[in-house]
Parts: C-alpha cells; structure tokens; sequence
C-alpha cells in the first residue's frame, strides 16, 4: 500500500544550494578534487571567545529549556546591537524573537503571515528559499526581475508594478544572496515611499549587513524610513558575521503582535533555539567585534580576486558586489555551446554540471535563484582556492566550441 504525501510539497523545489554542495562533498568522498564555490558558509573558525563562552555555559548548567523565544539577555543584547547598527532605532526585547537560524526565521513569519490567495512580492535573483516558504504557507510569490544594468536592484516603478491589493508582504534583501547588491539610502527611501502607499508588510534580510566592501555605507530601511516601523520586519542572525553557520541562530525584530505569533508557531514546532548557542551569541554580539573586521577584509580580498578573474574570462562577466561574500556571475554567452564531447550546453544547469565535471568547480546555477543564464559563485574561500577555481574555469571553458 502507498501512502500519499502532502499535496503542498507538490510545488516546492529542493534547495539547488544544498544539493550542489552534497554533490561536491559525495564526489570528494570519493577522491575526486572538487573546489566549492556554491555554499554560503565562511571558511573561518568561529571566533575563540565565543566557543569558550558555550563552554563556560554548559559548565555552569546552561544544558535545559528557555524561554521559547530566547533568553532575555540575548534579546537585550540582539535590541542593544541592532539599535547601534540601525542608526538608533530601539526594540524592546519583547520585539525579538530568536529561532534556530535566521531560515528558521523566514519560515515562522510565512507560516504566520501567508494564506492562500495571498501574494509576495520577491525581487529576482533572490535567495533559494524565499519563494519555496511562500508556497509551502500556500500563498503565491510575484517574482520581480532585476537587471544587472540595474545592479540586480529593483527600481520603485518595478515595485509599485508588482503590488497588489492581494499583496501581503514585500520581501528584500541587503546586501543580496545570491548577487551581493545593496541598496543605499537613497535607494531605500524611493522604496519606502512606493511601500508606503500600500498596506502590505516589509520583511527585510539584512543577514549579510556588517559585511560590506570599498566604502559603502550600509543602511537598513528601518532607519531610512522609521515611519514604517510597525510593519517592518528585519531578519538577521550570526551565521555570517561570526561564522556560526553551524550554530543555528537568527532573529527577527518586529512588531510585538507578530512577534508572539511566530512565537506560538516555534513553540509548536521547536520550542527554543540551543540554550548553549544562545550563550555564545551573547558573547559574539557583546565581545570585542575585531573578528568581523578581520574577515571583512579577507573578503574583500577574496572579492577583489574573483571580480578580476570573472572579468578575464572569456564569455563571463559580473557586477561589482557591494556585499555578502557571492559573485553573480553572467554565463549567458556560454550558452548554445558545445563540450569536447559535442554536448550543448543548453542552459546554466548544464553549464554548471560541465564545470563540475570538467573543471571540478561546484557552483550554483542562476536559474535557482530566478536568474537564468548565471551562476553564483562564493568566495568564502581561501585566495589561494579562488586563483585555482579561476584558472580551472578558463581552461573549462576555453574547451567549448
């Protein structure tokens, strides 16, 4: 006898990100040198006083529950560093609610916010799982293409296009996964404007916000627009900043209401995120911050580099990310070609599955993240691994014909 499934994974795709960086692990369990370009994970340890403090907190007994939403000192301490990082706009702690990762996060607020016949306006390229969540809460993403021209960022009259009376949230990103854009003040504030003509809400993942690059100055639209307050939303986390991917943290700063209904979901679906991890956020938001600025400046090394490779290569060429640790890369001259082995490479799955096979380089097809044509490429790797990726897809693709 078999028995069904729920109707609703009908409609929601695997992570593409997820399975790439799979696949090169498999293929390195098995000898072969793949070079991984696809994961969004810093190659950094995380920081020394930050273990020490989950290790001083198990010592001490940290090993039970907590408060579904977080201890309270974490949500002072996530309220405190927000505040400094938002140009002073304060939160109280019971406008935080810490999950287990900042993914976790986004999937709350879509189990608590979307219905169906519900639609949420997402600027492409966006991030794999912003679509797949709104689907899965059986509610319907409204893509909005972005331009490289543009800086793959959406302009105010694509945005007011996008909106209608069935939209219920607006989903941003700054800087972007996978393409590294950021929106500046300027840019925020025409956005705000177009958003605040509709009633709808304003969910904005600012994951990748203290890792910026050349000067920009990065500016959250909570700032920008505090009119807006009681319907903005920001997501945020550690995973990035501190390279604790591993160590599942995020949060949302929102407004009270949302906040203990998201509340109500965790508690029915995890109850609190790791009360080891918890301590050890507090030291990463409270200690020295020496770290991050350490690996924001071997990023934008790491940045400099492939920037340079990219736009050396013959039939690939890139923005110049203002943030994250992503390249964008645009591969569409490639299309149409053909392998040694006289296979055309018909689209950038079959252009990233030759890289792989041929030049040993795991990267993510733009076409997962509602780009085809790219591949995102992530230099949260040594210089040294960057100079071989580069090397290897020139050779690569110096065999098409």
């Amino acid at each position: 006898m078999t028995l069904d499934l729920a109707k609703r994974l009908d409609v929601v795709q695997p992570s593409a990100t997820v399975a790439i960086a799979e696949k090169a692990t498999l293929l390195r369990s098995q000898g072969v040198d793949v070079l991984s370009f696809s994961v969004g994970e810093p190659d950094f340890d995380t920081p020394k006083h930050i273990c020490e403090a989950a290790k001083k907190a198990i010592d001490a007994g940290a090993t039970r529950y907590t408060a579904t939403g977080g201890i309270l000192p974490l949500r002072e301490a996530i309220a405190a560093r927000s505040a400094a990082r938002r140009g002073g706009a304060r939160h109280e702690a019971s406008e935080v609610l810490v999950s287990v990762g900042a993914k976790h996060t986004l999937f709350n607020l879509a189990l608590a916010l979307y219905e169906p016949g519900d639609e949420v306006v997402i600027p492409a390229p966006y991030w794999v799982s912003y679509p797949e969540q709104v689907r899965v809460a059986g509610a319907e993403p409204v893509i909005v293409e972005t331009t490289a021209e543009s800086g793959y960022r959406v302009t105010p009259a694509a945005l007011e296009a996008a909106i209608s009376p069935r939209t219920k949230a607006v989903v941003l990103c700054s800087p972007s996964n996978p393409t590294g854009s950021a929106y500046t003040a300027e840019q925020l504030r025409a956005l705000a404007d177009v958003l605040a003509k509709h009633s709808c809400w304003i969910i904005v993942d600012e994951i990748y916000g203290e890792l910026v690059y050349g000067g920009f100055e990065q500016k959250s639209i909570l700032e920008v627009a505090p009119e807006l307050r009681d319907r903005i939303v920001i997501v945020d986390g550690v995973s990035k900043t501190y390279a604790m991917t591993g160590w599942r943290i995020g949060w949302m700063l929102a407004p009270k209401a949302l906040v203990k209904a998201c509340n109500t979901i965790q508690g029915q679906a995890t109850t609190n995120p790791t009360t080891a991890a918890q301590h050890a956020t507090i030291a990463a938001l409270t200690g020295s911050q020496d770290c991050v600025a350490e690996m924001r400046a071997a990023f934008e090394k790491r940045r400099a580099l492939v920037v340079e490779g990219i736009s050396g290569t013959p039939g690939l060429s890139c923005t110049v990310p203002e943030g994250a640790f992503y390249v964008f890369v645009d591969a569409s001259a490639l299309l149409g070609k053909k392998t040694p082995g006289g296979v055309a490479l018909e689209d950038d799955l079959a252009l990233c599955a030759y890289l792989l096979d041929e030049a040993r380089c795991a990267l993510v097809p733009g076409s997962a993240f509602g780009a085809p044509g790219c591949f995102r490429m992530s230099y949260a790797c040594s210089e040294a691994q960057i100079e071989a990726g580069i090397a290897r897809l020139r050779e690569a693709i110096a065999k098409l014909v």
